[in-house]
């Protein structure tokens, strides 16, 4: 009998092997499933959509939605590692070739980590809108709400540049009527060299964004003067009589600090000294804070530019001070009954400071020293005194002697016959 060969051998035995191969990739799965699991989740990093390809001449113009949500499927090892980083999953909306129109582009995901399975992901297309950049030039156009302060004249403008070029996208660049500067001289006493920021503005003058502007900002240089006949001076407080004894003149002061003055005789106003003074105040026998408003002192046929009055802020302090009362007597309180307190010294000095018209109506009927012995029981203290003073202001600087040597005992000091 003739052996079968090892063709007929294989062929005989190749369902066995091809049962036993799945049999072992079953196996392997099962094995590696329960060891890494495949998990669902959402991608929890941030993941921007890019736009790759867009034309330099081109501009999006709409708002496009920026972020993805990305639900995967990988094992628990991947997701540990090469999925835990914010570039391992990319989102990407290609422009490449598009002109200018209105689309929904698709948006690709690129993942590098493997094995990872794509469940879903949303949006999956993204509506763009293009349009062409154009550019136009403007004449720049200086705008200025307001004028100097009074008295005050300001000079044409000077500007650096006298034209501009907006850019941006068709829709926008059609609405654009011109490029405008604001500047702001309210109030103004002083020439002006600024730079001021360039807009692009509607037939309405409303301001359009959106577009950008070169150059960005236009130099100004006015020139503000003064007019003749008008002069700024500062105001001197004029007081009279002396503040009462004890106290002292922290501070004057006026409010304006400043006036304008005008005259239709410019020669008047010129030959004023550099300042205006008020009426004088009265401040004989004073010693409280004043707020009073005062008239200027002017020669005739000059006249203040607004305001004719002045604030006027008178501020009083009394004069600070020290006193000494010597043999003052101590008090002891809370003493248990029964017991007795011996005190060497009995008495101290004390020096005071304070306002000197409080220290001057200071008596020691005002003054009480006490040491507390509350609680105290029989032995031989050093004990600090406590001050009470019923007038405020009174500060105590310092005791004489600051401790007190207590012996409290249970007998009473002897009397004399």
């Amino acid at each position: 009998m003739n052996q079968p060969t090892f063709l007929e051998r294989f062929k005989k035995s190749w369902p066995s092997l091809i049962s036993a191969i799945a049999l072992a990739i079953a196996v392997w799965i099962l094995a590696v499933t329960n060891t890494d699991p495949v998990e669902q989740r959402t991608f929890s990093k941030p993941v921007e959509i890019e736009l790759l390809g867009l034309k330099s001449d081109l501009v999006i113009t709409n708002d496009p939605q920026t972020q993805i949500t990305i639900l995967l499927s990988a094992p628990a090892s991947t997701w540990a590692s090469d999925l835990t980083g914010a570039k391992a999953v990319r989102a990407v909306a290609d422009l490449t070739g598009l002109p200018a129109g209105l689309y929904s582009v698709p948006v690709n995901l690129q993942i590098d980590a493997q094995p990872v399975k794509i469940e879903s992901y949303s949006p999956d297309k993204i509506e763009i809108k293009i349009e062409e950049i154009f550019s136009e030039s403007y004449s720049i156009n200086l705008i200025q709400p307001s004028s100097p302060a009074i008295g005050y004249e300001a000079s044409q403008p000077e500007l650096d540049k006298v034209t501009a070029t907006v850019s941006g996208p068709s829709s926008l660049i059609d609405q654009v009527a011109g490029i405008q500067a604001v500047l702001d001289i309210s109030q103004a006493k002083e020439s002006i060299n600024t730079d001021l920021e360039l807009e692009a503005i509607d037939e309405d003058g409303r301001i359009i964004n959106g577009v950008s502007i070169t150059p960005e900002e236009v130099n100004v240089i006015m020139e503000i003067t003064q007019r003749g006949g008008y002069r700024n001076v500062p105001v001197k407080v004029v007081t009279s009589g002396q503040i009462k004894s004890g106290y002292r003149l922290t501070d004057i002061s006026s409010n304006p600090l400043v006036v304008t003055l005008f005259s239709t005789d410019p020669d008047l106003v010129n030959d004023l000294p550099g300042f205006v003074e008020t009426t004088p105040i009265t401040l004989s026998d004073t010693s409280e804070d004043m707020i009073v408003s005062l008239p200027l002192d002017l020669p005739a046929g000059i006249t203040v530019v607004g305001e004719s009055t002045i604030r006027v802020t008178v501020s009083i302090a009394p004069i600070q001070g020290s006193l000494t009362l010597t043999d003052l007597p101590i008090e002891t309180v809370g003493l248990a009954p029964g017991l007795f307190a011996y005190l060497a010294p009995g008495q101290v000095d004390i020096i005071l400071s304070g306002p000197l018209p409080t220290l001057d109506e200071l008596s020691p009927g005002n003054i009480r020293v006490f040491i507390d012995l509350t609680d105290t029981e029989v032995g031989t203290y050093q004990l600090d005194p406590s001050v009470e003073i019923n007038i405020q202001g009174v500060l105590v600087q310092s005791l004489l002697p600051a401790t007190i040597e207590v012996e409290v005992s249970p007998t009473p000091p002897e009397t004399d016959n």
